[in-house]
């Protein structure tokens, strides 16, 4: 059982826990998670971490089906530059390994920012926690646990 499942069922919210068999991640973590799920691309969220150009690390969510736009990204979180963290950083803030960060049950509290899209569905999937395992929640309920910020963040 992974952090961020231990956190959902401490808090009682509601969700749902999938599992497949992850490949090399290739193809992306979350395009492997779209095929192996039979899921739309629009409703699972790639939890991806951003370094600011005042040092802080943030995690930006978008779904799948566009990319982060970080100049939006660094608009929303107050700097003026953004570029994608180091593999090897975004781990040690998190606890979890490239291709399975959760944005739920991270080791440090970092400002999370989410794709307003996200609001529109009435469950989105992101990952568990690890390689080839993904969650399905209310997207208030993940707005609500990490303080998530909606934001206009993807683009196609």
């Amino acid at each position: 059982m992974t952090p961020a499942i231990r956190l959902l069922e401490s808090r009682g919210i509601v969700h749902e826990v999938t599992s497949y068999t992850a490949d090399d991640g290739s193809s992306g973590y979350g395009q492997a998670a779209v095929a192996a799920l039979s899921l739309p691309a629009e409703s699972v969220f790639k939890t991806l971490m951003a370094k600011l150009d005042d040092g802080r690390l943030v995690v930006a969510l978008v779904p799948v089906s566009g990319s982060l736009d970080l100049k939006v990204l660094a608009k929303a979180a107050g700097a003026r530059k953004a570029h994608m963290a180091a593999a090897p950083e975004a781990e040690r803030a998190t606890g979890y390994a490239v291709g399975g960060i959760s944005p739920i049950g991270q080791k440090k509290r970092l400002s999370v920012y989410i794709d307003q899209s996200a609001l529109d569905l009435p469950r989105i999937h992101v990952s568990g926690g690890r390689r080839g395992l993904e969650l399905s929640l209310a997207p208030a309920d993940l707005v609500s646990l990490t303080g998530a910020r909606p934001t206009a963040l993807a683009k196609e």
